[in-house]
């Protein structure tokens, strides 16, 4: 299997096939404890896939036995057809980048020096530290707004800039492949839908496969191509946004009674929540509490 990425000078294009990703019939388990139960799942090639699901469905779980990072209990997850757990991880890591929830950093070490570490996978024996590898670092650190953090200790950043520099070292990384387990945990909204944005325009123009956990349901559907919803460690749904979300599936998957219609801006479907209050109230609106004197 070729795994070698190559681009077009002039669109920043990958100039093959996109590298498949497939789950099957995975178990993945803590401790003997099983928390993903036979998972089937073809991660569509080239495009935009999001993980759904309330706090302990297994979602997280899922997405690092995706990234290799836990062995399987059952089943296999296959990289262009190829058992995950027979690939040398150097070859693993140059084709497909995962970022944890809480990735931790070294201590000391500065972010330029951090982001520089996601070329590591493009290194080898004959292969040093090229013109090549120091332009993808300073277009990481440009296209996150982290260029001037490049000389601060990460340790010193806030969470949403240590969240920014850790998706910068992944830019730079430039697998075909990205798994995103929350990436935009301690990020304003603003900087939310940026880097949002900044995936969905590397989806777009590089046809990079993009596939991340999202706990928002409503930016998960805007974002989305292919949605995926998982309830207690099983697929509960999955397909277009449009076709998976609605008031039974938000329902079964978060126990929430809702509203779904169209998004005023994109047309996607949008979540709106009932409520228990507003359930019953009869009126659907949510108390106001009066001023403290």
């Amino acid at each position: 299997m070729t795994l070698t990425a190559h681009r077009s000078e002039e669109t920043g294009a990958r100039d093959e096939a996109p590298v498949s990703l497939v789950a099957r019939g995975v178990h993945l388990a803590y401790d003997q404890r099983t928390v993903v139960h036979g998972v089937d799942l073809a991660v569509p090639s080239g495009q935009v896939t999001v993980i759904v699901g309330a706090n302990g469905c297994g979602k997280s779980t899922l997405l690092r036995g995706l990234g290799r990072i836990l062995r399987p209990a059952a089943g296999t997850v296959e990289l262009d057809g190829t058992d995950l757990q027979r690939l040398r991880p150097r070859d693993v890591a140059a084709v497909l980048g995962l970022l944890p929830q809480q990735p931790v950093a070294p201590e000391g070490i500065t972010v330029a020096d951090l982001v520089a570490r996601g070329r590591h996978p493009h290194q080898g024996a004959f292969r040093r530290w090229s013109s090549t590898d120091a332009s993808a670092v300073s277009a990481a650190l440009a296209l996150t707004d982290t260029h001037e953090l490049a000389g601060r200790r990460v340790e010193e950043l806030s969470g949403g800039q240590r969240q920014r520099v850790w998706v910068a070292m992944m830019l730079a990384q430039d697998p075909r492949i990205m798994l995103l387990d929350e990436p935009t945990t301690y990020l304003d909204i603003a900087h939310q839908v940026d880097l949002l944005d900044l995936l969905a325009e590397l989806n777009a123009t590089r046809g990079t496969t993009v596939v991340m956990v999202l706990h928002d349901l409503n930016l998960a559907a805007r974002y989305a191509h292919h949605l995926v919803v998982m309830a207690e460690g099983r697929l509960l749904r999955e397909g277009p946004p449009a076709e998976v979300l609605d008031v039974d599936c938000v329902r079964d998957a978060f126990g929430l009674e809702s509203r779904v219609i169209p998004d005023p801006v994109t047309g996607c479907p949008l979540v709106v929540p009932v409520g228990r209050y507003a359930a019953g109230s009869g009126h659907g609106t949510v108390p106001v509490r009066p001023p403290v004197e």
